[in-house]
């Protein structure tokens, strides 16, 4: 007699696999745990985002002169203009749609803080390594530079700069960027002091590495958590000093889109009430360096374990 058994096979899911935890994920859950640090972040994207939009969502380019009217110099908000479209949030002294103008400036005003920004950190890291690995002399001289520019008040320096140069965006940009170097240069200088003083930085030297590559290979790597900081705080900065500037009337030309020419555009509106033309730019204004400190601040706190407990 034959006895046959049946044999079932148990077959075990493969284990998902385990993504590696990087440097990079831990920072991203770090800089989620803060609520308010994730609001700036999605205000900021939404700043941007519309900004970059600009010319396919606004109904209007309100630079452009044969696409304003001055039948719709100063409307309210909600009121329909001369072509049709409802200025949702009113109209400035020349008729310009004040949520195109806003978008536009917004375009101009960020572009002017990220170059700036980004190009002022290079040239400022550059000049604190170099001055913080040579030392002696030249450490001394380039120190004694930086202390007397931060001596200074930025919008002075500024001021006295887009006197000489001119209006226009390049010159805006050439004078934020001078303003700003040093600041990149001491965080950097700082750093780089620490760091050229460690073990990895005396291996590389008995290895016979030149100077440029241990401190644009090996050093500069371990600064940039503290320009990072830096960048985002003078971003807004930048962006509040054109802002300033253009108010001033020194900095971009009324025939160029900014945040602070259409606040300064509705300044002298305000005594007779029509608010919106200025109240707008400058709540555009607000949110957009708010915003940027905020996810400033957090970065700041998940580079810096001390700060982030």
């Amino acid at each position: 007699m034959n006895t046959s058994t049946n044999t079932e096979t148990v077959t075990t899911p493969a284990p998902k696999p385990i993504l590696a935890d990087t440097p990079w994920r831990r920072f991203a859950r770090s800089f989620f745990d803060d609520k308010i640090a994730v609001v700036g972040l999605i205000l900021l994207l939404l700043i941007v985002t519309l900004a970059i939009l600009a010319p396919w969502i606004t109904p209007q380019n309100p630079y452009d002169l044969a696409s304003v009217d001055l039948m719709d110099s100063r409307l309210e908000p909600g009121e329909q203009t001369m072509d049709g479209f409802t200025a949702w949030i009113g109209t400035d002294g020349v008729g310009r749609d004040l949520y195109s103008g806003i978008l536009y400036g917004l375009r101009i005003s960020l572009a002017v803080g990220v170059l700036s920004g980004v190009i002022a950190a290079t040239l400022g890291m550059s000049i604190g390594l170099i001055a913080s690995y040579l030392g002696g002399r030249v450490e001394t001289i380039v120190m004694r530079i930086v202390d007397l520019q931060l001596s200074l008040p930025a919008i002075l320096i500024a001021l006295i700069l887009v006197a000489a140069l001119g209006k226009g965006v390049d010159k805006i940009i050439i004078a934020l960027i001078v303003v700003q170097w040093a600041y990149y240069a001491r965080t950097v200088r700082g750093t780089a002091l620490v760091e050229r003083s460690k073990e990895y930085v005396e291996a590389a030297k008995s290895l016979g590495l030149s100077k440029t590559r241990i401190v644009f290979r090996h050093i500069l790597p371990n600064c940039l958590a503290p320009v990072i900081v830096v960048l985002t705080v003078q971003t807004a900065h930048a962006i509040s000093l054109e802002a300033t500037l253009s108010f001033l009337g020194v900095g971009l030309p009324q025939t160029e889109p900014s945040l602070g020419v259409l606040i300064a555009n509705g300044f002298q509106y305000m005594l007779s009430g029509r608010y919106w033309i200025s109240f707008f730019p400058g709540l555009a204004l607000v949110l957009t360096i708010v915003s940027i400190n905020l996810v400033g601040d957090r970065i700041r706190d998940v580079l810096n374990p001390r700060l982030e407990k």
